[in-house]
């Protein structure tokens, strides 16, 4: 993105003219276009930019920003550590974009000792279960990108559900069973869905990448620094949140999340009805995983990860479903 464009949405967000000092691009982005955007005051904002509509995607994709503006502004009614929106425009004829503080520190990584790794894992925890505090007025995506919110979250997830098998049979997906087997299998655990009565703020893309973690100049113990990446959000069941922050794992085995989790006032238990909905999930976010790499136009080398690393974990999900 040019200099001069990036200086127009500062400017549009209520800056003085000339207050850009330079701009960087991001990785990591899998489908946005991100942009660090350095002030001459020495503050930094993080700039998203979203595709071209006639870039291929999947169905949840459309109006991506609406979503993540969504997430970043519910997060800090209680006080969760997210970037905060300076600015956001929908209006394609001036551009797509939002516009949000940028937060410490970086994506996390095991690098640092286990003791150090437990106390971030149950910091994490009181902070999602804060989000999970946070209450919508309908289930579903805000995005509208599969219709308006729905009364009941067996209706809003069925329907996401049905979208992206209709994702695998548009897109012609490799999947490890048939699309048509797939959707038997969730099926048979929709049941599990009526026990959700309340709406509540579900991030669903919280792995490690979207975590930062800041490391304090002058030492000291590292703290969470941000939950940042919220476009995938929806307002369903908070369970949902748990198959990312294991990703390709077991939220049950993650004992330092679950104690922070609890402490917060977060409710973590594993009924059967509730191990029926996490295997649903499960199946969800690694059906995405699968699929996305078509539009996506992914290597030979991603693919073969996601086949190698996903497909048996979409398929244990699977097996998992059922009375």
């Amino acid at each position: 993105m040019s200099e001069e464009r990036a200086g127009r949405i500062l400017e549009a967000a209520g800056f003085p003219p000339g207050s850009l000092a330079g701009c960087r691009p991001m990785s990591g982005g899998t489908y946005n276009t991100v942009e660090e955007l350095r002030l001459t005051d020495g503050s930094r904002y993080m700039l998203k930019i979203p595709p071209p509509p006639t870039v291929p995607g999947m169905s949840h994709e459309r109006e991506l920003l609406v979503s993540e503006a969504e997430f970043y502004r519910a997060a800090a009614t209680v006080d969760v550590p997210a970037p905060r929106v300076v600015h956001v425009s929908l209006d394609a004829s001036e551009g797509c974009h939002l516009l949000m503080t940028a937060c410490p520190g970086d994506a996390w990584d095991n690098t640092c000792p286990e003791a150090e790794q437990a106390a971030l894992r149950r910091e994490l925890g009181r902070h999602v279960a804060r989000l999970h505090e946070v209450t919508g007025s309908g289930f579903g995506y805000p995005s509208g990108a599969l219709g308006p919110l729905s009364a009941d979250w067996r209706t809003a997830f069925t329907g996401i559900y049905d979208a992206v098998l209709e994702d695998a049979r548009r897109y012609e997906a490799w999947l490890p069973r048939p699309v048509d087997e797939v959707a038997r299998a969730a099926k048979t655990a929709y049941d599990a869905l009526d026990e959700v009565t309340v709406p509540r703020l579900v991030h669903f893309d919280l792995w490690q990448g979207n975590i930062l973690v800041d490391r304090p100049e002058g030492g000291g113990a590292p703290r969470i620094g941000g939950l940042i990446d919220g476009e995938r959000m929806f307002w369903g069941d908070p369970l949902a949140d748990f198959v990312s922050l294991a990703l390709l794992g077991d939220i049950r085995k993650d004992h330092a999340f679950l104690t922070g989790y609890q402490e917060a006032g977060g409710r973590a238990e594993f009924t059967h009805s509730a191990r029926q909905r996490l295997a649903l999930y499960r199946s969800y976010l690694y059906l995405i995983m699968l699929i996305e790499t078509v539009p996506r136009g992914a290597g030979d080398e991603q693919v073969a990860w996601v086949r190698e690393r996903v497909a048996p974990e979409l398929t244990a999900a699977l097996d998992e479903l059922g009375p």
